[in-house]
């Protein structure tokens, strides 16, 4: 947060297709580690690259599994099935799409990021769009004239 680019944390549920995203002060283990225990479920299997901020996940309940991109390493097989199952190519994606949203802009205030961050979360989230949403939206609430 003391530079421009504030640190953004995600998480994505591999099954759901749910994202968290929050906007950090740092990226340090104190800040990461109760971010990672408060958005995911004690015994769901964590994906991530090898940063030391992750590295206590694993006392936390929750198995870890990392790729290491120093030697090209974006995914692995780990049990020999053909699948290549540990990867944050699911993240990557996420981090493409929060970046084209913010696109247009041209730049966010740091002060201001959360909000649009929650937005691209919202629409992410947002699986159908009908009418009856719509009318909701641009549909002024009633207030009631006081007598």
């Amino acid at each position: 947060m003391a530079n421009d680019r504030p640190p953004i944390q995600g998480v994505v549920g591999r099954e759901t297709g749910e994202i968290r995203l929050t906007v950090c002060e740092d990226t340090r283990q104190v800040t990461v580690q109760p971010e990672v225990e408060s958005k995911t479920q004690e015994g769901a299997t964590f994906y991530s690259d090898e940063s030391s901020a992750y590295h206590p996940v694993d006392a936390s309940g929750r198995p870890h599994r990392t790729v290491c991109h120093s030697p090209q390493e974006y995914a692995r097989d780990e049990d020999g099935d053909g699948v290549r199952e540990v990867h944050g190519n699911t993240m990557e994606g996420i981090w493409t799409g929060l970046r084209n949203f913010l696109r247009p802009v041209r730049g966010v205030h740091k002060a201001s990021l959360a909000q649009y961050v929650a937005m691209f979360e919202w629409a992410h989230h947002l699986k159908r769009v009908t009418h009856g949403f719509l009318q909701i939206l641009i549909t002024p609430p009633f207030i009631p004239l006081s007598t």
